[in-house]
């Protein structure tokens, strides 16, 4: 398979080994059963692991409690499910609100699990890759990685170092026949955005949108991938716009929706989870 004058090992999905993090609802659980449906072998690895044996059991996969900023937990992981062919680090918070008052435990919560899970995830599984010199990897960020938004600036930092650390990585493993790709969706219809407005003006997917999107990366491989695809150019257009024609833009498109929920009692429901992860 050559792409873009690098020749990666083709990965047959049908038989192929894939561990996906957050695997128990959302965008983690249709990437699963896309691939499932390929005729993949799936582990579902996933803090809920409630959660993750329901999704799993329904695949015929295997299901794992994981931590995504345990270390540890990774290696353990990995050595029971055996050589990981597609990594999909998928797993990740969002919490929103006021930069000055979000709590320092839930911003490092936020940085641990967003960009820790994916670094930890690396480190766990593509040496083995490197090993059989074939592997592809897919890091779930966001458009928020490109994109600026009020009231999400600790996650817009976890995604821009998130969409960093996919490209760097990428280069360094190029060579030995490992792939990395990033994937990042625009607002998305899961439990991350629970009690926001979406629509309006913003671009909405749902989780088959964005597990169509991953698992096309496998035949691919392509660097990033903007879900929906024709918001590939945002980063661009914003930088070349004047800051006056911007912040029109986003005054238009309600750009500070973040700090104002519709649905407060749903909104602080996740944050509420996502505080007690953070205080674990």
């Amino acid at each position: 398979m050559s792409v873009l004058g690098k020749n990666y090992p083709a990965i047959d999905i049908n038989g192929a080994r894939v561990l996906i993090t957050g695997g128990g609802r959302g965008i983690g659980q249709a990437t699963a059963e896309l691939f499932a449906a390929k005729g993949a072998r799936i582990a579902i690895a996933d803090v809920d692991l409630a959660a993750g044996e329901a999704a799993a059991a329904a695949l015929d996969g295997r299901a794992y409690e994981l931590d995504v900023r345990d270390r540890g937990q990774w290696d353990k992981v990995v050595a029971d499910f055996g050589p990981v062919d597609i990594l999909i680090n998928n797993a990740g918070v969002m919490p929103a609100g006021a930069f000055l008052e979000e709590s320092d435990a839930v911003g490092r919560s936020s940085i641990d699990i967003n960009v820790w899970g994916l670094i930890h995830g690396m480190r766990a599984v593509v040496p083995g890759m490197i090993e059989r010199g074939r592997g592809h990897v897919v890091n779930v960020a966001s458009l928020a990685g490109k994109v600026p938004i009020p009231g999400l600036a600790v996650y817009n930092a976890s995604k821009f170092a998130a969409v960093g650390l996919s490209a760097a990585t990428r280069l360094e493993f190029e060579p030995q026949g490992v792939s990395v790709s990033c994937v990042m969706p625009s607002a998305v219809r899961t439990r991350l955005s629970s009690g926001l407005t979406l629509g309006a003006g913003l671009p909405t997917v749902d989780p088959e949108d964005v597990a169509a999107a991953i698992v096309g990366t496998v035949r691919s491989r392509r660097a990033e991938v903007a879900v929906p695809n024709y918001l590939a150019p945002v980063e661009v257009a914003l930088a070349a716009a004047p800051e006056a024609a911007v912040r029109l833009v986003r005054r238009l498109f309600n750009g500070d929706r973040a700090l104002h929920p519709s649905d407060e009692t749903t909104r602080a429901r996740y944050e509420a989870q996502i505080r007690a992860i953070s205080e674990d």
